[in-house]
């Protein structure tokens, strides 16, 4: 029965790191902050996003969250980041996903300037993270990476399979797993006999959006497991692997929720602090 890999942990070691260095900040006479924007209505969109700002000011930092009316197009929504931009009392933004689907996604992620880009889904952000040289990685890839560490997971030399292969988790991880030296297998939603790869998984990410999908047939004995998947199932938040079953064969798995999640906000705001001295560098 493999052991439950259990953020709370240490999560208040990495929140204390972090409020210590906001309130350095603070010393040097800069308040760190986030500009959240949030296009359209969907309540648990803002639940989402309330939570997280919440957490941040928590933490030390100004958080401003901007709801943005749907009526709003998407040029507005640019000029408004481009403001934000230009404003050394802004750190960091970030754009609430989904935009309504009449909006160009990439246009309004990529009109985010690099240094302010704290999801780090500017081009310029994950071209430095894919030649191993990354200053902001997105918060689920880091949150994962973190996790292992944690744990004492030796990475080097395993073989590490990903199933999923999303801007936000899948390329991402992958990337930061073979700069640590594993063995990396990127599966995907075309891949052939998936079981065939994640039965040689020493590491298995998966991060597939397909409730309790990889079952205990699909995992090695030992190998260590990290469910990134969030599904309502009838009321029920699940994760993508079929917890129960595999934590009989797995030797550490991540719970959903409690895993991968619970790092996630405290990753994005160190991103803004990264973002922050970038700033107080260049005023």
């Amino acid at each position: 029965m493999g052991s439950i890999m259990e953020a709370s942990l240490f999560t208040r070691k990495i929140e204390a790191e972090i409020i210590k260095e906001v309130e350095r900040l603070k010393s040097e006479g800069h308040n760190p902050s986030l500009s959240v924007i949030v296009v359209g209505n969907s309540p648990s969109t803002m639940v989402y996003f309330k939570n997280m700002s919440h957490k941040g000011v928590e933490l030390g930092f100004y958080v401003e969250l901007r709801k943005i009316d749907e009526s709003v197009g998407a040029a507005e929504v640019l000029d408004l980041i481009h403001r934000l931009n230009d404003s050394k009392d802004v750190d960091g933004i970030l754009v609430g996903l989904p935009l309504p689907k009449e909006y160009d996604v990439d246009s309004i992620l990529h009109g985010i300037s690099p240094d302010k880009d704290v999801d780090a889904f500017h081009p310029f952000n994950m071209g430095q993270l894919m030649i191993g040289k990354p200053r902001f990685v997105p918060a689920t890839a880091r949150s994962i990476i973190s996790l292992l560490e944690n744990y004492g997971v030796r990475i080097q030399g395993k073989n590490a399979v990903v199933v999923g292969r999303s801007n936000i988790v899948g390329k991402p991880v992958a990337s930061l797993l073979l700069q640590r030296d594993a063995t990396v297998t990127v599966c995907h939603s075309k891949t052939v006999d998936l079981a065939k790869y994640t039965r040689e998984a020493d590491i298995l990410v998966v991060s597939m959006g397909r409730p309790r999908a990889i079952t205990a047939e699909y995992v090695k004995d030992g190998a260590v497991v990290i469910d990134v998947g969030i599904n309502d199932v009838n009321g029920k938040i699940v994760g993508d692997v079929d917890f129960e079953g595999v934590r009989s064969k797995a030797s550490l798995i991540t719970p959903v929720p409690g895993g991968v999640g619970v790092l996630t906000t405290l990753m994005l705001f160190d991103n803004v602090l990264k973002a922050a001295r970038l700033n107080t560098d260049k005023h």
